[in-house]
């Protein structure tokens, strides 16, 4: 069981965020999106359907990709450790995830 679970900080783009993580590496899905409701839209002052939080996994490590809006920034400061078994490996994922990035 995985007792800690990162959560990455957006103002909109966390579905796009996760399709393009889970496009990027191999052995990684996306989970149940939540949405706000007209509650919740109400008090975070996002549209009523839109998405609130979006779990996904990468290699069995969990994250959730959540739409806090503007306060945080998702900056470069954040940084995860890929272990990679070889070179072309690590080319191949420099390349997506310098070239072909989203801005989020």
């Amino acid at each position: 069981m995985q007792k800690i679970t990162p959560f990455l900080w957006f103002d909109n783009d966390a579905e796009e965020a996760v399709n393009f993580y889970t496009s990027v590496f191999k052995n990684s899905k996306a989970g149940n999106m939540i949405r706000y409701d007209e509650n919740a839209a109400k008090a975070s002052g996002k549209p009523a359907g839109s998405i609130m939080s979006a779990p996904f996994e990468i290699a069995g490590q969990k994250f959730t990709a959540l739409n806090g809006g503007p306060v945080f920034k998702f900056t470069q400061a954040h940084s995860f450790f890929i272990q990679c078994e070889t070179e072309n490996e690590i080319d191949t994922l420099w390349e997506k995830l310098s070239e072909n990035s989203p801005k989020v």
